[in-house]
């Protein structure tokens, strides 16, 4: 009778069955038990997720008072302009207490600029693209996408470095993690305890949680950027890209970055780089800012040494002086700094505020026109007296 409805389970697939040895579950077979098949480090991994869970899930009376902060602190102490890891001013890239994702296709250097950022972060480099970077004290990289083309790419960013010194600051953690960290939500955390950083490198988010492209995983993946944040733990994230934007075009808004809407809703900033596959130069736009957009900027990779730099960005005190008396206008900056000839309102407005904050660093003064359909100009500041003897 028992075989009876065991094949009528099987026919109706009540019962769920080992795929790789085709018996009903559970599976009585040595390699199909849990943990078989894990390396021996997944263990303690799991030892220090479990501890942070216990903590998570301590009594409520215990657990509320400490999670209440008085408002009026809360708001009124904030600083106007976030601290940061990458940036300088108002100029944030990468804010503390922030996720940071880099954004684009395969080739195009994510895993180039995240490692200099990992440099800078172990006090060997003082800025990534001309912007200052705050050192930190140890830093995790998770190899988890395609780790021995990462391992040749960091053995020449970090070729000329101390092995000595690389051994006690930087920890690698090669492969896939123990866990899917959408699914154990405290892993991430738990990794960086056990290594002792204050700094972790994701590569990738589809290699940490799989499937992200459901909001479910996406919102657990979340959960677990959050966690390792609320532990002090700075977050540097590369990600992936639609294979086309907008039309087949380009790729150039937050929706055109792969995956659930959580993955960079999470974020604090978001860049985006885009060419093809070995590109030495490839455009890089800042999606999502803490403060200030920074760029667009055409990016120049030295795939040599590692090195990555600013091939230009458009001088916006530079156009004003050469356009004399005409000065400049908001639309003609959009069309340099975006490259474009029709730039959109977006991209017209995001010049102005680049132009308004030259004016408030005393490099540009700003003219508005009295005349109808007269777009306002701005003028180099040096020149404010000849410009006004001449209209």
């Amino acid at each position: 009778m028992t075989e009876t409805f065991e094949l009528m389970a099987h026919l109706t697939g009540d019962r769920p069955r080992c795929e790789r040895h085709a018996q009903f579950m559970p599976c009585q077979h040595v390699e199909c038990q849990p943990g078989a098949g894990q390396p021996s480090w997944a263990a303690d991994v799991r030892a220090v997720s479990d501890a942070h869970a216990v903590a998570e899930n301590a009594p409520e009376q215990d657990a509320l008072p400490k999670a209440f902060k008085p408002g009026g602190s809360f708001f009124l102490q904030a600083l106007e302009t976030p601290p940061a890891v990458w940036g300088n001013g108002s100029e944030v890239l990468w804010a503390e207490g922030e996720a940071l994702v880099l954004a684009g296709p395969q080739g195009v250097g994510k895993t180039t600029i995240a490692s200099q950022l990992v440099r800078a972060r172990l006090g060997l480099q003082d800025t990534v693209l001309g912007l200052p970077v705050q050192p930190g004290k140890k830093c995790l990289i998770l190899a988890m996408d395609r780790p021995a083309q990462f391992r040749r790419a960091g053995r020449r960013i970090f070729g000329a470095d101390d092995e000595e010194y690389l051994n006690e600051h930087l920890v690698v953690w090669e492969g896939p993690p123990p866990y899917d960290l959408a699914k154990r939500t405290d892993i991430l955390a738990a990794m960086c305890d056990k290594a002792g950083a204050d700094t972790v490198l994701v590569d990738s988010i589809k290699d940490g949680a799989l499937g992200i492209s459901d909001d479910q995983v996406g919102a657990g993946y979340n959960r677990a950027r959050q966690k390792a944040l609320s532990e002090g733990i700075q977050v540097l994230e590369n990600h992936h890209v639609k294979k086309a934007g907008a039309n087949g075009g380009e790729p150039n808004t937050i929706n055109d970055v792969y995956g659930s809407v959580w993955i960079t809703a999470g974020a604090g900033s978001v860049v985006l780089l885009w060419g093809e596959p070995g590109d030495p130069v490839v455009s890089f736009r800042h999606l999502k800012q803490p403060m200030d957009e920074v760029g667009p900027l055409q990016l120049i990779h030295d795939h040599q040494s590692g090195v990555t730099t600013v091939r230009h960005s458009a001088d916006l005190v530079e156009m004003a002086r050469i356009g004399g008396v005409h000065g400049l206008t908001a639309a003609a900056a959009a069309e340099a700094l975006f490259e474009t000839k029709k730039p959109t309102p977006a991209q017209r407005e995001k010049a102005r505020r680049k132009l308004d904050k030259l004016v408030s660093q005393k490099l540009l003064v700003k003219v508005n026109s009295t005349t109808p359909n007269d777009p306002a100009r701005w003028y180099p500041a040096a020149a404010e007296g000849s410009r006004g003897a001449s209209r």
